[in-house]
């Protein structure tokens, strides 16, 4: 009997010297450097966005948060790595469509974008920009349309890789015009957008964020915008769906999320310095002026939107019958 209790004792001591621990580092957090993972190369979108809302998040927190670019397997590579990453707080991902809804819903990958993540929440949308090189003979899209179809073996188009928000509304574009274009996908926006300036490719659907500093300073010009209305940041750029071309619709979102089982109370922390910093006047005007409108998600609503955007996109697949090249 007296054995029994003093097994008891300890047990009961165990857990209370456990649950003391687990509080005391909770209530540390965070109390090293946090590390936000980018799926495409430096100088893209993603790569600024994740750097502005990192500095930010710093001053928040008081721990410094380095960006780290790994490129490579169309978001992939990135995503399995934060998908096994120590679900602590301290690895977390700038995620976007193209990593947790578009690439999933083509081809079978190596991660849930579910399962594997607990999403700390939205940073912002962008809307979707046709852009051409400067010596293609088309100034907007309804131009372009004419020219493909005189010339169907002509254009090239980059993308940020197979399975992102470039690669499909080049493909949705040409569904909706009964025209062809060569796909040249590339290891993210950045590459893809030089390349494109250089003429090595003629056409892209880079997010507004991606394109707009190059079309404002004349290296690229802008064809149409893929959306429902106009956007106020270039007011003169016309719709798709103004030039006669329907069913290119497409908004790109940027999250932030972490490893599946991050504690919860770590979570919450982050999703309320995120929303924190998304409400802060200077750092919503550095992204407006990119191009990607704020917006915020609470943990429970974002992880209804990421699994509602599964859906979507895999009829979007079955419909286009668009396949990875």
């Amino acid at each position: 009997m007296q054995i029994q209790k003093r097994r008891a004792l300890s047990a009961l001591a165990l857990a209370i010297t456990t649950a003391l621990a687990c509080g005391a580092a909770q209530a540390a957090y965070p109390d090293k450097p946090i590390t936000i993972v980018v799926p495409t190369a430096a100088g893209g979108a993603n790569d600024a966005m994740a750097r502005t809302v990192g500095q930010a998040l710093s001053v928040i927190l008081k721990q410094s948060f380095i960006v780290d670019n790994k490129a490579g397997g169309n978001g992939a590579i990135a995503s399995e790595f934060v998908a096994r990453a120590a679900p602590d707080g301290y690895t977390l991902m700038l995620g976007y469509i193209a990593t947790h809804a578009m690439n999933p819903a083509l081809q079978k990958l190596r991660y849930d974008p579910v399962k594997d993540f607990e999403p700390v929440g939205m940073v912002g949308y962008s809307a979707t920009l046709m852009v051409a090189n400067n010596q293609l003979p088309a100034s907007s899209a309804k131009e372009l349309v004419t020219y493909l179809k005189a010339n169907p073996d002509k254009v090239n188009y980059a993308s940020a890789g197979n399975g992102t928000a470039p690669h499909f509304g080049a493909e949705m574009f040409k569904l909706s015009t009964g025209t062809t274009m060569m796909h040249v996908p590339y290891k993210g926006s950045a590459p893809a957008v030089t390349d494109t300036m250089a003429g090595q490719t003629q056409v892209m659907f880079p997010s507004l964020f991606t394109a707009m500093p190059n079309v404002k300073t004349g290296k690229l010009k802008a064809l149409g915008l893929a959306g429902e209305k106009r956007s106020p940041l270039m007011p003169d750029v016309p719709t798709l769906k103004e030039q006669g071309i329907n069913n290119v619709d497409l908004s790109q979102w940027y999250a932030i999320f972490a490893p599946a089982k991050t504690p919860k109370p770590v979570l919450e922390q982050l999703n309320k310095a995120l929303n924190q910093v998304l409400s802060d006047p200077a750092v919503v005007k550095r992204l407006e002026e990119h191009g990607a409108e704020v917006d915020t998600m609470a943990i429970d609503e974002m992880r209804t939107f990421v699994a509602a955007e599964q859906v979507k996109w895999k009829q979007v697949v079955q419909a286009a019958k668009l396949k990875a090249d």
